[in-house]
């Protein structure tokens, strides 16, 4: 299955180059090209990509600008391209696959197009589970509830998890965690007392987890609800939740319906 592409940046020999780099890989299939932000979100909107290489630096709507601009719609896979090594972090905070430095490297783009093909592989998966359970539903939905009764669907959930992290192997009870965030393929979890660097994709480890005690509330993090102490209203519809070692954690407008079990 071809992975539909759009390559944006506003020098015109940096989407040649990078076109002429992306030809060996046989399913990428570029549809389109774009030199400035505005002209990326629309065709993002239109032609609904798979994938997107995105120069960072445009004069107008920069790349996070693009990113930000097409959050309303189901939004495509990024990989950042700079030539601003200070840009990486921001990157990473988007949930980018990766970010390339121009001039871009040959090894390292093949290696971003097989995580891009790994992604690309579990949303799949993910919708067709997503699709089979919209039609168990609707022609059997005793079936649904007899998956839960059994306890198949509780007993797959993780009560430990490995996490190999600075050459050692940590095994972290879930009850421990208290929060947990993203950094492109990384994850940051935090028991209150330690934090340990897993390499793994949020949506992969947020199936292994409970979502009766594990909640996404924003788009780059995850909290476990067992471990929320108190909730702060902030400006703008968002708000803040108080965990048990004091930290705090943001809760997006998007997930406002997280915080709504905890007012009644």
């Amino acid at each position: 299955m071809s992975i539909r592409t759009i390559v944006v940046d506003d020098e015109k020999l940096a989407i040649q180059g990078l076109q002429l780099r992306l030809e060996p890989f046989s399913d990428i299939e570029v549809i389109e090209t774009c030199a400035n932000g505005r002209e990326a979100i629309r065709a993002i909107k239109t032609q609904k990509p798979d994938l997107v290489f995105l120069d960072i630096q445009m004069p107008g709507f920069d790349g996070f600008s693009v990113v930000k601009g097409v959050m309303d719609v189901d939004p495509p896979l990024f990989v950042f391209v700079t030539a601003y090594q200070e840009h990486a972090i921001r990157a990473f905070e988007a949930n980018a696959v990766n970010y390339l430095m121009k001039p871009v490297d040959e090894d390292k783009l093949a290696d971003t197009i097989e995580r891009v093909r790994q992604r690309l592989a579990e949303k799949r998966s993910a919708d067709e589970a997503e699709k089979l359970k919209d039609v168990l539903a609707e022609v059997s939905p005793d079936s649904l509830e007899t998956l839960g009764e059994d306890g198949d669907a509780a007993g797959r959930y993780e009560k430990m998890i490995n996490v190999k992290d600075r050459g050692q192997i940590f095994r972290v009870d879930v009850d421990t965690i208290e929060h947990i965030e993203a950094a492109g393929d990384y994850m940051c979890i935090y028991t209150g007392d330690n934090s340990l660097i897993l390499r793994e994709t949020m949506k992969d480890l947020e199936r292994r987890l409970d979502p009766k005690n594990f909640q996404r509330v924003h788009r780059s993090t995850i909290v476990n609800l067992d471990q929320v102490r108190q909730v702060k209203p902030h400006t703008n519809g968002e708000c803040f939740l108080v965990l048990d070692s004091g930290a705090e954690v943001k809760v997006s407008r998007s997930y406002r319906d997280v915080v709504a079990r905890f007012v009644h």
